[in-house]
Parts: structure tokens; C-alpha cells; sequence
């Protein structure tokens, strides 16, 4: 993975689905323990993840290759690795969950996809959902405008940096 990693949030069905968006290769990456419980409405989904990808592994899915442990935040505010797949991963795995929201998830997900790809076509719809995301969040109008500002400023120097042979990690 790179450094160009871009938590998100998201929401289906009153759960939130804790995902992270790769801008290089343009993909999801989503919580997978964050996925079952939403699946199942179980409490105990870690466990249920755990003994579903034990049977995977014996029935000879190749399911399990796929993670890849990502830092993502945790209910406690601490970042935690956790199992994540990605979109096609996760329609996968959709498959093997017995649930009557499998299909509305699958109908979720290419939601997702669908705004991203509309992003990349015209990126003033990315700028009004991170607007619009942050006025959810409770922030006012003139906050929001700083940040926005502060991002090009950001952006604006690290160009200079690039330009004078500084390296980012």
C-alpha cells in the first residue's frame, strides 16, 4: 500500500462501515468484521468472522489470501490492524454470509463505486461531498472554507519541497 490512503466512514443501513479509499489503484478497501456485523446484526461479528474464514480456509477458499491488515480506527479511538478486502473481496464474502441484506449491500456498494467514478469525471462533485460531509459532522461554513484552504496551501508545499529534491517517505 502507499501513502495515498483516505479513510472513510460510510454508513449502510445505519452501520458504519469503516473503509479506506486507495486513490492509486482507485479502490475500496472496507472492514471486513464491520461488513459480517452488518450482514449478521451480530455483536460478536469478530468471532463470526473468525470461524467463517477458518471454514473458508478448510473448504478451500482462496478468500482469506485477499486480506490485507490495515490501520483503521477502532471504537476506542486507537488504530488497530484489521482485516479488509476489497470491493471484489468483499462481494465475495457477501456470498458466504447467509443473509437477507446481502443483495441491499451489493446495491450499497455499487452506489459507492458509482460516486467515485463520477469523482473522477468531474472533481467538484469530491469537493461537495467532502463539504457536505463536513457540515454533517456540525462544522460551520467558515471552517470549512479554511480547511479547504489550508489543503491547497498543503498541497502548494509540498510542490515546493518536490521541486527543491525533498523525498516524502
Amino acid at each position: 500500500m502507499n501513502n495515498k490512503l483516505e479513510t472513510i466512514s460510510n454508513l449502510f443501513d445505519g452501520n458504519e462501515i469503516r473503509s479506506i479509499w486507495n486513490s492509486e489503484e482507485e479502490e475500496y478497501y472496507f472492514s471486513v468484521v464491520d461488513v459480517i456485523g452488518a450482514l449478521t446484526e451480530s455483536d460478536r461479528a469478530r468471532k463470526y468472522w473468525n470461524d467463517l474464514k477458518r471454514k473458508l480456509k478448510e473448504e478451500g477458499s482462496q478468500l482469506h489470501e485477499n486480506i490485507v491488515q490495515l490501520k483503521m480506527k477502532a471504537r476506542d479511538g486507537k488504530y488497530r490492524k484489521t482485516d479488509t478486502l476489497d470491493t471484489k473481496g468483499i462481494l465475495r464474502l457477501i456470498e458466504s454470509v447467509p443473509s437477507p441484506k446481502a443483495e441491499p449491500f451489493k446495491v450499497w456498494l455499487a452506489g459507492l463505486g458509482s460516486e467515485r467514478i463520477d469523482e473522477v469525471f468531474d472533481p467538484e462533485k469530491a469537493i461537495n461531498r467532502a463539504v457536505n460531509y463536513y457540515r454533517h459532522k456540525g462544522y460551520s461554513d467558515e471552517w470549512i472554507k479554511k480547511r479547504l484552504a489550508s489543503i491547497v496551501d498543503r498541497f502548494k508545499l509540498t510542490d515546493i519541497w518536490k521541486d527543491g529534491g525533498t523525498q516524502s517517505r
